[in-house]
């Protein structure tokens, strides 16, 4: 036990906090000097006296209350003492984030007595004083945020230690022999943590999964599926349940539908879409308008209330969409066949159906359960070929079924018609102010064994474009419909953008001859698409891309409806993919619940499953992301002694980030290794600065760099750097 005290105020040695601290944990039990001695582990006199002095003081400033003669209990409410979240760095120190303070407070390494980031604490905040920093201690964990770690077992003669990758996880776990299972060393294990003894500099664990050999490719996808306490199978009873539903189409099931089936009905979708869970119908009306319908698998016709399967599916709220597979939130059986509007089969769907004149103005509207029979399938380049050409026979090299075709002229003139619906429905939402973010999206070609053996880019166009208008419109018109009912909905909601987060973009944008206008909400958002506009096919667009996204606020679900920021939409909600997204799901019920006439529903319980739902998207978010670096790692490691040219992505004190322009690989330029001359950072010009030369790297230069090494376990990638692009 380290006997020296901290300093606590001012600069005098003091056992304050570590008083505070024990009183603090017991908060219903009174200690004297003797008392708390024995528990610091202290017996010398000189240590008792200080102890007994600090009490005194203590009290004095009514931090603590004298409950009975010589004896102290802390004040049973402090404003000194504050419940929050822990946010761990990667240096092992922490902020502790608490919305009733004004800023984080920073918490050293040996204050954070066994805290792991995101883990919800009670903090001791001292030196909140005018002009200085706050710090704070650790003196309760209240809920651990997660117990279960990824990592890689070194197994020694009478123990083990599981290491994991984390960054901001600062300490491995101890594994005592007979809790090491069947892992074997170097294995990629889930270890549990069960104990964290005072005393131990290691928290205490067990294996509860052994995930395979460390670098084989289904390992490490099942480690970052883990990482984020995300499945990668179903169980055998959810699997069971599915395949005993009943997926036939029934005729006394067609009598409470809109029947739709002798509508022109089509689906387009990636090339390699599995499920295709939206269709759109096209009729042209007698009036001259257009009847446009939106289809959407009826999931929740299969996916009952109550049951094992609606309770898996609500765990897991979203599919998770990795490089090289797709876990799905629903079991095969209704994600890939039942609920699937698979081409040239009848379908249970839930629809919106309106009806648009040439203006793209909504004339009527109609929302309710149908029958469909999609009559053709398109991927986005085949529609995207038909828009660019008018042509009807779709050409070999991008046809789905391998071969040239022929498509019906009456589907070319459905899908040259709602091309230029889409388009005017566009124009008219970037007038209302929507923010158009058409990031470019890194997809690999893989070979039979899911590794990658080269890169591409997904841009949107136009077929992208037209899914993507009336997908919006269904969800802005559902949303719209409830919404002005007053009654309990799940929206997906998207603040305004931070005003501080709008400013450091502003600084970054202006050294590209960028800039936005922050005057006013609506001018706002013209700039910002102003700024993507000009930026695309710029060496810098990536980067300006990301920085803008990441000024964004995160959407997220809601029965608080504040309107969707970045669409511009007062109203919108998620009708459009239930077979991916369970908040989907739960718009479905509620819609028809309120069509046949059901009164609001509790908001309280639909909140709390939107809460639920978001976090898991999140969660899925980074698993996707995480899987998308494993793959450009992977990529990586054979071309090592390649050249690459890249555009420098990000500046810190310890180096450059830069991105490889040709496949969008970000890896790490240390500075110490930047041998042309000796580098300091400018933390004003978000630049490293030669000492010497005074040559400068910053955001947005060209370089030359080499890959030094790349770690699939850590997603790390390191370059050498070569030279600046003058």
């Amino acid at each position: 036990m380290d006997k020296k005290p901290r300093k606590f105020g001012k600069a005098v040695k003091t056992f304050s906090e570590k008083i505070l601290k024990i009183l603090s944990q017991n908060a219903n039990k009174s200690f004297n000097y003797k008392q708390i001695a024995a528990v610091l582990e202290l017996d010398d006199t000189k240590s008792r006296n200080e102890i007994i002095k600090d009490l005194k003081i203590l009290a004095a400033q009514k931090v603590i209350i004298e409950s009975e003669p010589g004896k102290y209990l802390v004040k049973a409410v402090s404003q000194d003492y504050y419940e929050g979240t822990i946010d761990m760095t990667s240096r092992r120190t922490a902020y502790f984030v608490c919305p009733e303070l004004e800023e984080d407070v920073f918490i050293p390494t040996n204050n954070l007595n066994h805290a792991l980031d995101k883990d919800t604490v009670k903090v001791y905040v001292y030196n909140r004083r005018k002009g200085r920093k706050p710090e704070g201690e650790v003196i309760e964990i209240v809920e651990r945020k997660k117990t279960e770690f990824v990592g890689v077992i070194d197994i020694q003669k009478n123990f083990a230690f599981v290491s994991t990758a984390n960054p901001k996880m600062y300490t491995d776990i101890f594994i005592p022999k007979d809790k090491i299972g069947e892992a074997q060393q170097g294995d990629v294990v889930i270890a549990k943590i069960e104990d964290w003894p005072k005393n131990a500099d290691s928290p205490f664990g067990s294996i509860i999964k052994v995930l395979g050999k460390q670098g084989e490719h289904d390992t490490e996808i099942h480690a970052i599926l883990a990482e984020y306490g995300l499945p990668y199978d179903f169980p055998v009873e959810v699997e069971v349940y599915a395949q005993k539903i009943d997926t036939t189409i029934h005729e006394s099931e067609i009598a409470n539908r809109r029947d739709m089936r002798d509508t022109l009905t089509f689906t387009i979708d990636p090339k390699d879409a599995k499920d295709f869970d939206d269709a759109l119908s096209f009729k042209k009306l007698e009036n001259g308008n257009y009847e446009i319908g939106v289809h959407i698998a009826d999931v929740s016709y299969y996916l009952q209330e109550g049951t094992i399967l609606d309770e898996e599916a609500y765990k897991r709220a979203t599919s998770v969409y990795l490089v090289d597979r797709v876990v799905p939130m629903l079991p095969e059986v209704l994600s890939n066949f039942a609920c699937s509007l698979r081409p040239h089969e009848e379908k249970y769907t839930f629809s919106a159906v309106f009806e648009i004149n040439e203006k793209a103005q909504l004339i009527n509207q109609w929302f309710g359960r149908t029958v469909i029979y999609s009559n053709q399938r398109f991927s986005y380049e085949e529609a995207q070929y038909i828009i660019e050409t008018k042509d009807n026979t779709i050409p070999e090299d991008i046809s789905i079924v391998g071969k040239s075709y022929e498509v019906s002229d009456e589907i070319v003139a459905a899908t040259l018609k709602m091309d230029e619906l889409a388009k005017i429905l566009r124009r008219h939402r970037m007038n209302d102010g929507a923010i158009s973010f058409d990031k470019v999206e890194v997809k690999f070609n893989l070979n039979e064994k899911g590794e990658p053996e080269g890169v591409y880019f997904k841009i949107s166009k136009d077929a992208n474009h037209l899914i993507e208008e009336f997908m919006l419109l269904a969800n802005k018109k559902v949303a719209e419909y409830i919404g002005k009912q007053k009654k309990t909905f799940v929206y997906r909601i998207h603040d305004e953008p931070n005003e501080d987060k709008l400013f450091s973009l502003q600084t970054v944008i202006s050294k590209f001859g960028y800039s936005i206008n922050l005057k006013s909400k609506g001018e706002i958002s013209k700039s910002l698409n102003t700024l993507l506009q000009d930026v695309v096919g710029k060496k810098e667009q990536n980067l300006i891309d990301t920085l803008t996204i990441r000024t964004m606020s995160k959407a997220k679900y809601s029965t608080d409806n504040i309107g969707h920021y970045g669409l511009a939409f007062d109203y919108y909600s998620h009708f459009t993919s239930p077979i991916r997204r369970y908040p989907d799901v739960m718009t479905h019920r509620l819609l028809q619940h309120y069509i046949d006439g059901g009164k609001s529903v509790d908001a309280n319980l639909y909140e709390e499953k939107c809460v639920h739902s978001s976090t898991m998207e999140g969660l899925a978010t980074n698993a996707e992301r995480d899987s998308v670096k494993y793959m450009q790692i992977k990529f990586m490691q054979d071309h090592k002694d390649q050249e690459f040219l890249g555009v420098i992505s990000g500046v810190t004190e310890w180096g450059i980030y830069v991105e490889i322009i040709e496949n969008k690989c970000e890896g790490m330029c240390r500075i110490r290794e930047i041998k042309d001359d000796y580098y300091t950072f400018d933390d004003k010009q978000y630049a490293l600065v030669g000492e010497v030369s005074k040559k400068v790297l910053q955001l947005g230069d060209e370089v030359y760099v080499k890959v030094k090494n790349a770690d699939l376990v850590k997603k790390q990638l390191d370059f050498n750097f070569i030279r600046k692009n003058e």
